[in-house]
């Protein structure tokens, strides 16, 4: 992984670069893990309600979720994809955490004085087969998004940030919805509605990524100017499975 000091134009050999992250402390790292931690659970349990909003049919949960692949895009530019890996990692235990949790407590015997064990299983009730796909896609969605930012940043050595913001959305979560909806509704739902529900996610969070690009430029380089980081993934282990950082 390298790292150059932030403002530079493009990767080459005489930029200035570090092997590592400044042994500092990062200070914004922290609470963009705490958001996006934070992002992903409210958006798991938002998901039990769907919603109409003009011709879009998706879960609620798809109003929030999508700020998930805006904090990862931002820390992939910023800090690179072994932060992010670590990032990723948090909110998948996290959210793992929270669907089993919930899980056992609807499966308790409710205490005799209180009824609304029925409302809690409508609304908190989740089937191993959604844990399933939110889990998958979840993991599959942001780690492909992670490494497809970090691999273009390097191609276009660090130029058009647009680019890799709005194509890693694209792809990491065109796997996400297909990955989420196929395991969770497959041979529930006619093909037609699944394609229905898709298009409608899909649609809208891309369309978020591409609103947000302004937001994502100001917040990027507040971040490189005031952490004095800027990190290349060019000699990263991708592996998504290496949790330690070093």
């Amino acid at each position: 992984m390298l790292q150059r000091q932030a403002g530079a134009g493009s990767v080459s050999e005489n930029d200035r670069i570090q092997r590592t992250l400044p042994g500092r402390p990062l200070k914004y790292y922290d609470v963009i893990l705490g958001l996006f931690v934070a992002i992903l659970l409210i958006s798991n349990v938002a998901s039990t309600k769907i919603l109409k909003l003009g011709a879009f049919t998706f879960d609620g949960g798809t109003l929030l979720f999508p700020l998930s692949y805006v904090l990862c895009n931002i820390l992939t530019e910023v800090y690179g994809f072994r932060k992010a890996r670590k990032v990723i990692w948090t909110g998948f235990f996290s959210a793992a955490l929270m669907a089993v949790t919930l899980m056992v407590v609807g499966a308790l015997q409710p205490a005799d004085e209180w009824e609304h064990q029925e409302a809690y299983e409508t609304i908190l009730g989740l089937t191993p087969r959604i844990v399933l796909a939110s889990l998958t896609a979840y993991f599959v969605g942001e780690f492909v998004n992670s490494f497809t930012l970090a691999k273009l940043k390097i191609f276009t050595g660090g130029r058009f940030l647009w680019t890799r913001t709005i194509g890693s959305t694209i792809i990491g979560q065109g796997l996400d919805t297909a990955i989420f909806i196929s395991i969770a509704f497959a041979g529930v739902f006619p093909l037609s509605l699944l394609v229905s529900v898709f298009l409608s996610n899909y649609i809208f969070k891309i369309v978020f990524e591409i609103a947000a690009t302004p937001v994502i430029y100001r917040v990027v380089g507040f971040l490189k100017r005031s952490e004095k980081v800027d990190v290349y993934d060019i000699d990263t282990d991708f592996n998504p499975f290496k949790l330690r950082e070093s």
